[in-house]
């Protein structure tokens, strides 16, 4: 015999542990927050009582201390943790949306990146993985050259986008010797970029190549 079935209290518990707490009724989680029933209920029968008292979540989100204690088996430790359980989703609800840059106009991304790269003294070539609202989901640097220049292959590029699940790109380097003009093979491999962000449905947004206080954007200069 399965020891769940000794105990049924645990199984909202397990099921959450298994599959995730996506995955819970309303039911079942206010069950995993009780932990355990008492002698006549088991935790998922004393969370059913709550929240018929409580007549739906928004109910129970305006209980008091007092107004959960009456519900029999919910002693002042199984209040405590239900009221702190719905105060933190309060406060999570209402916290501010941190700040994540967006990139709406060529000029953005070269604001964003010159004080960055514009400086470096090797060249380096990267990405600003973005998501469908252009925002920035991560900076990565695919590539670290010499002054020289640095070569970056479309797969590089697409592989990390592809496991950010970017719905867009803006790729970038930086030119150490102070002109952001670009090279025929800056130029030869943006073309290449965007063909093969054509075919993978990963849209090149841009290309930006930076210098000290000085950018280059092919999307502004019509080059995408």
């Amino acid at each position: 015999m399965k020891l769940e079935a000794l105990w049924p209290e645990d199984r909202p518990r397990q099921k959450l542990l298994e599959r995730g707490a996506e995955t819970l009724g309303v039911n079942e989680l206010l069950a995993v927050l009780l932990g355990s029933g008492t002698k006549n209920a088991s935790a998922l029968e004393l969370a059913n009582q709550l929240l018929r008292e409580a007549g739906d979540l928004e109910g129970l989100n305006r209980q008091s201390a007092a107004g959960l204690a009456r519900v029999p088996g919910l002693k002042d430790a199984r209040v405590a943790r239900i009221l702190a359980a719905l105060e933190l989703g309060r406060r999570a609800a209402s916290a501010p949306e941190l700040a994540r840059p967006r990139f709406r106009v060529p000029e953005d991304a070269g604001r964003y990146l010159m004080p960055r790269f514009g400086t470096k003294p090797l060249e380096e070539f990267g990405m600003l993985a973005l998501d469908s609202r252009n925002g920035l989901m991560r900076l990565e640097i695919i590539s670290n050259g010499s002054l020289n220049g640095s070569l970056a292959h479309p797969r590089e590029v697409y592989r990390e986008a592809a496991i950010l699940r970017a719905a867009a790109i803006v790729v970038f380097h930086n030119h150490p010797s102070g002109d952001p003009t670009p090279s025929l093979e800056d130029r030869q491999l943006t073309k290449r970029l965007h063909r093969a962000g054509e075919i993978l449905g990963i849209g090149l947004l841009d290309h930006v190549i930076v210098s000290a206080g000085r950018y280059w954007s092919f999307k502004e200069h019509g080059e995408l």
